[in-house]
């Protein structure tokens, strides 16, 4: 049992093999092989990650309702006037979170390794500049933005050093409690107006906000082999973009929408309507998807699958500073960030698994 927390405790500071050594000293009839062992971690490790998003906030809010009513209460109290004094938090003076040397790198090391991201750099960019990414696809959870721009894992400060990410999700999210915390603690700040106007306007350079242009309504569109965009009329963005003087720079995520198998509604249908009007309500999508199980690949779960996420970080478009841009300046721009897109995704397709003939949809 000592070698256990031994080992555990060398997890929670960020020395993911030292589990696995500590592991191998136990009697080895009680124990997998070292490879089982590490898969095992590994998905126990995605489970805590998806699970943090799925029901952290809500287990959390509940939880803080309960214990007001239990000799608990003062604790509540207290964690309850702190909500309160830091609540403008994320989207004021520390826009772009508090970020955690422990959580933006090693200690998620057991779901990058299982998830293998990889960040390509297509081009240089310079501290000098303030950047928005606009990130394509959605996906289910997004695991490539998390992984490259929520954390240190693969390398983003010093593949583009002097520049300081900033993943934008939704807003609703810093409103349950604990779950904003953990949120910020990877550096992620709600993705509304006073959070992005903070970092590009008043943060000084060399600053990226990394921007899930689809949101929602893309992630009800995403399922193995699909590719496809939400982006026609995503405008908002560019005029941002236009408004701060920021470079826009285009990123697409090959294997994102793999990591699940989702059931896709036709448009028209109820149950899609039903997604719509949910989604309007809740401010997310509520997607009807699956992953493999537990500790076996050929069963249904929320495991993702253990599929390669490679994300590929495009040329930034040069974007001048105008207050009160026109609709003509902003259908300039987003038509030329369309453009690069498409680019990007046709110049790295074939390296990815797909084919010459695949093309990039965009709705």
């Amino acid at each position: 049992m000592k070698t256990i927390l031994a080992a555990y405790s060398g997890v929670l500071k960020g020395t993911g093999s030292s589990i696995l050594s500590a592991l191998q000293d136990l009697p080895a009839a009680l124990w997998p092989g070292r490879s089982k062992m590490e898969k095992h971690l590994q998905v126990i490790s995605v489970l805590q990650w998806v699970f943090s998003f799925l029901a952290l906030g809500a287990a959390c809010t509940v939880l803080l309702i309960y214990m007001f009513c239990t000799d608990c209460w003062l604790i509540a109290a207290m964690y309850t006037a702190w909500l309160i004094i830091d609540w403008n938090t994320p989207k004021r003076d520390q826009a772009g979170g508090r970020p955690s040397c422990g959580t933006q790198s090693s200690t998620n090391t057991a779901l990058l390794c299982f998830i293998v991201p990889q960040l390509i750099k297509t081009h240089n960019l310079l501290p000098s500049r303030n950047y928005i990414f606009g990130y394509h696809p959605h996906g289910i959870f997004c695991f490539g933005a998390f992984c490259n721009f929520g954390t240190e894992a693969t390398g983003f400060s010093k593949k583009f050093p002097g520049i300081k990410p900033s993943l934008a999700t939704l807003a609703g999210n810093f409103r349950l409690p604990v779950l904003r915390d953990y949120l910020m603690s990877g550096g992620i700040c709600p993705v509304n107006k006073n959070s992005i106007d903070y970092l590009l306007s008043r943060n000084g350079t060399g600053n990226a906000v990394i921007i899930v242009v689809g949101g929602a309504a893309e992630s009800l569109d995403c399922a193995p082999g699909m590719n496809s965009v939400t982006l026609k009329n995503r405008k908002g963005f560019v005029r941002l973009a236009l408004q701060k003087g920021s470079d826009l720079v285009p990123v697409y995520s090959f294997g994102e929408n793999d990591a699940y198998k989702q059931v896709i509604f036709e448009e028209g249908t109820y149950w899609r309507a039903l997604q719509k009007k949910l989604q309007k309500l809740l401010g997310f999508a509520p997607c009807l998807f699956h992953g493999c199980g537990l500790f076996f690949g050929n069963s249904w779960g929320i495991v993702p699958y253990g599929n390669p996420i490679t994300t590929i970080v495009g040329e930034p478009i040069t974007v001048p500073k105008i207050e009160d841009p026109t609709e003509e300046t902003v259908d300039l721009y987003h038509a030329m960030y369309v453009r690069s897109l498409q680019c990007l995704f046709d110049k790295y397709k074939t390296r990815f698994g797909l084919k010459e003939s695949d093309v990039l949809f965009i709705r």
